[in-house]
């Protein structure tokens, strides 16, 4: 059985992969960094909201997890994703939460890489 963590990042990431905006937002902190390494580093839940626009899809992507591994306030999932348009990229997010108790995300950082 999976646990409550493991379950709320697969559908984070299930709601990334769909372009689910308002789910993403609910769940992260108001502070959330996120920091695509070598691209940007985004700050606060309004630049956030804003990114995540930008990178909205009109159609689903193709989501694979191949590996969540998650422990205390911290977890990392890595997979994969195809675009609409058959672009294939390989990901790991590392995630630090604020807490336990009703947890938000306060810290992602993304390895994204194009392996077409």
């Amino acid at each position: 059985m999976e646990t409550k963590q493991k379950e709320f990042l697969r559908k984070l990431n299930l709601a990334f992969a769909n372009s689910e905006v308002a789910f993403i937002l609910d769940a992260v902190s108001e502070d959330i960094e996120w920091t695509i390494v070598g691209d940007k580093i985004i700050k606060g839940k309004g630049q956030f909201a804003k990114s995540l626009q930008e990178m909205a899809s009109p159609q689903p992507m193709k989501l694979e997890i191949r590996h969540l591994i998650t422990h205390g306030k911290e977890a990392v999932v890595e997979g994969s994703m195809i675009t609409p348009d058959g672009k294939n990229y390989s990901f790991c997010d590392i995630y630090t939460f604020n807490g336990f108790k009703d947890p938000k995300i306060k810290t992602m950082k993304s390895y994204v890489f194009d392996i077409d």
